[in-house]
């Protein structure tokens, strides 16, 4: 197992050397996105003039301050507790969400599926999840919100944060076909399916 450190944008080349089980620290930029941002995206060919190409996004709808703005707050935003939400609904978004804005990281909590791993196998991507309950400990990570799109949906708007060192981050899902969420489905399918046929000796 490594640790990768990248400063953000990455290149297809630095998510392909990821691997299950690495850890990653995010520098410089991460953008939050979620369900609403990705319905208006995709659903509703709404564009953003954010480029998130090379970059990581977090599946969040943080819980944010209104300031005066300043060099700490240039858009009137403060953070103030940026969690993470649940990735799987985001599910059917990923393919689309790399393949026009070039996206290379997602970072989550419960993982994904299928689909978001044929995405990363063939465009080069990885997923890197946080623990659920952390989102003090993210929001330490944040120096700044720096920019924001799509305000009229917040706060599930496009947010730009300027991060400081943020993970360290677990690989749960790499361009190569691992996935630590589907090792543990088949190793909880395994245990259910030796438990049950022990009952069944047992009768």
């Amino acid at each position: 197992m490594a640790h990768h450190v990248l400063d953000m944008p990455a290149t297809e080349a630095e998510i392909r050397r990821l691997r299950i089980g690495d850890t990653v620290t995010l520098r410089r930029w991460l953008f939050g996105i979620r369900d609403a941002t990705l319905i208006h995206m995709f659903d509703r060919d709404r564009r953003t003039r954010l480029d998130l190409a090379g970059h990581a996004v977090i599946h969040t709808a943080p819980n944010v301050h209104r300031v005066a703005p300043s060099p700490e707050a240039p858009v009137g935003y403060a953070p103030f507790c940026i969690g993470t939400t649940t990735s799987m609904r985001m599910e059917r978004f990923t393919d689309a969400l790399m393949a026009r804005e070039g996206v290379r990281l997602i970072v989550g909590k419960g993982g994904m599926g299928p689909a978001t791993l044929n995405a990363f196998a063939e465009r080069g991507g990885a997923y890197l999840a946080i623990v659920g309950g952390a989102a003090a400990l993210e929001t330490t990570w944040i120096e700044r919100i720096e920019d924001v799109d799509m305000d009229d949906l917040h706060p599930e708007s496009l947010w730009r944060f300027a991060i400081r060192d943020f993970g360290p981050l677990l690989v749960g899902m790499d361009s190569h076909g691992g996935s630590l969420f589907a090792e543990v489905q088949r190793d909880v399918a395994a245990r259910r399916d030796a438990v049950l046929a022990s009952l069944e000796d047992a009768r």
